[in-house]
């Protein structure tokens, strides 16, 4: 198994590990500082640092099929049993981290069922099962700004399975469903005004998001519409 790092701290930038299996493309560590990709977020990237000094690239980082190890995508062969220290691309990881928590705000300044989402580095989207097509750009910009300049923090707490079964609202998301089998869920809460399940990488308060704009409101369908969300700075 792959112990998750990024899931207690996501401001770890350098870890040791273990390389417990390899193959010519791929690396699984017995710790992991690189998120794997989920829930709309992409697989960190980096640079694994070898016993004699050299480098190889990471270019991504995926969740094998039983969810219990992490493959990373390296540029060149690593054996096996290999001591290795991690190397985050911190700049992309925070920009990353910036944008999701940006949109858990975005959900909040919209409160309506979300249909899927994508996260980039520079600008994301949520898409919205909203019947009222009439949506102020600036005025959703100015919901979310609100929310940052707050200072709200940003922390996570575990329920077991049966307890999200008794809250159902706590999911907003209406295809995308949190990962169960492990018999409990990992929500991120926003101060007093969000608390949802993710398995993503956030910061440690609204404030450190910076400033945000909604770009682009487009239509995809009778009800649902694309709402992308940029970093200014």
């Amino acid at each position: 198994m792959t112990a998750p790092l990024f899931r207690d701290d996501p401001y770890l930038t350098t870890a040791e590990a273990r390389v417990i299996a390899a193959d010519d493309a791929t690396v699984t560590l017995d710790r992991s500082l690189f998120y794997a990709a989920g829930g709309g977020q992409p697989g960190d990237t980096g640079r694994l640092e070898l016993e004699d000094g050299t480098f190889v690239d990471v270019s991504d980082a995926r969740y094998a099929d039983d969810r219990t190890r992490i493959l990373l995508a390296v540029s060149a062969p690593v054996p096996t049993g290999a001591a290795v220290v991690q190397h985050l691309d911190w700049p992309r990881r925070y920009r990353l981290m910036r944008m999701h928590t940006a949109l858990h705000l975005l959900s909040v300044a919209l409160p309506f069922p979300v249909t899927g989402g994508q996260i980039g580095e520079s600008e994301s989207r949520l898409d919205f099962d909203i019947p009222d097509p009439n949506l102020d750009r600036d005025g959703i910009t100015a919901k979310v700004m609100a929310l940052v300049g707050e200072d709200h923090p940003v922390s996570q707490e575990w329920i077991t399975d049966e307890e999200l079964d008794a809250s159902p609202e706590l999911v907003k998301t209406m295809a995308v469903k949190p990962p169960r089998g492990s018999g409990r869920v990992r929500l991120v809460r926003i101060g007093a005004v969000d608390l949802q399940p993710c398995g993503g990488t956030h910061v440690a308060s609204t404030k450190e998001i910076g400033t945000v704009a909604v770009t682009k409101i487009e239509k995809k369908g009778r009800q649902n519409r694309r709402v992308r969300l940029a970093l200014v700075e």
